[in-house]
């Protein structure tokens, strides 16, 4: 866990609230964050130990968020969510009321996760990414910013993309590279990127790494891959 990293991404996102902006954070963590606790170096193989690291590290990333957040007088809200949540449609709503009275406090940041010491879709298949794009479009965002290793898409020189409006004539650049504490890669972030373009969301894969991303893709400068969304009657 690394304790610059929560810093600097709690205080980009404090000052974005602070300008006004709603922000929902969704964020990976758990598991690894449980690894030490349960005597672990690496990500497990097996779900129940996965889920196992999953209940333990979910207090310790919220305790994360919280005390950084807290520096900057915002308080945190948990939300642990699965995908069956957002497909039943009282759960949806439910979930649709929640972060819209959380957001309505002004100074709450919801923390939303995969509720992995349930869930498997995440722990098996992905990361979070789906979730991020599916969290958007509940939340009818005007923006969803995608953070990994990477400056953005790459293309095969290793050159960043500025922008893309085709994401299925982009998927052959993705590489499934993942880290040994996470799962996930380029190819789940463009597959979140295009559930969400076509809800009319336009947005961005940037560098988690680099500081001030964040603020400067909502200032309008030229960072990451950008990927407009589509144009959706009644958006």
């Amino acid at each position: 866990m690394d304790a610059g990293q929560f810093a600097r991404l709690s205080a980009e996102v404090a000052g974005l609230v602070a300008g006004g902006h709603e922000c929902v954070l969704v964020s990976s963590g758990a598991v690894a964050a449980g690894l030490s606790s349960l005597g672990l170096k690496e990500r497990p193989d097996d779900l129940s130990a996965r889920q196992a690291c999953a209940a333990v590290g979910q207090s310790k990333l919220m305790a994360l968020y919280a005390n950084e957040f807290g520096k900057h007088g915002l308080t945190v809200g948990q939300l642990l969510l699965t995908h069956g949540d957002l497909d039943s449609r009282s759960r949806h709503a439910n979930v649709r009321a929640t972060l819209t009275r959380l957001l309505e406090c002004g100074n709450v940041v919801p923390v939303i996760n995969e509720n992995d010491s349930v869930a498997t879709e995440e722990l098996r298949f992905g990361d979070n990414d789906r979730l991020s794009a599916e969290v958007a479009v509940l939340a009818d965002a005007d923006a969803l910013v995608l953070l990994t290793s990477v400056e953005g898409l790459l293309d095969p020189k290793g050159e960043r993309i500025p922008e893309v409006r085709d994401v299925d004539a982009v998927t052959k650049f993705a590489r499934q590279d993942k880290g040994r504490l996470s799962v996930g890669g380029m190819v789940s972030k463009l597959q979140a990127v295009k559930l969400a373009v076509d809800a009319g969301i336009t947005t961005w894969i940037a560098s988690g790494r680099r500081k001030g991303q964040i603020p400067a893709i909502v200032a309008g400068r030229a960072v990451g891959t950008r990927f407009p969304g589509r144009v959706v009657a009644g958006r």
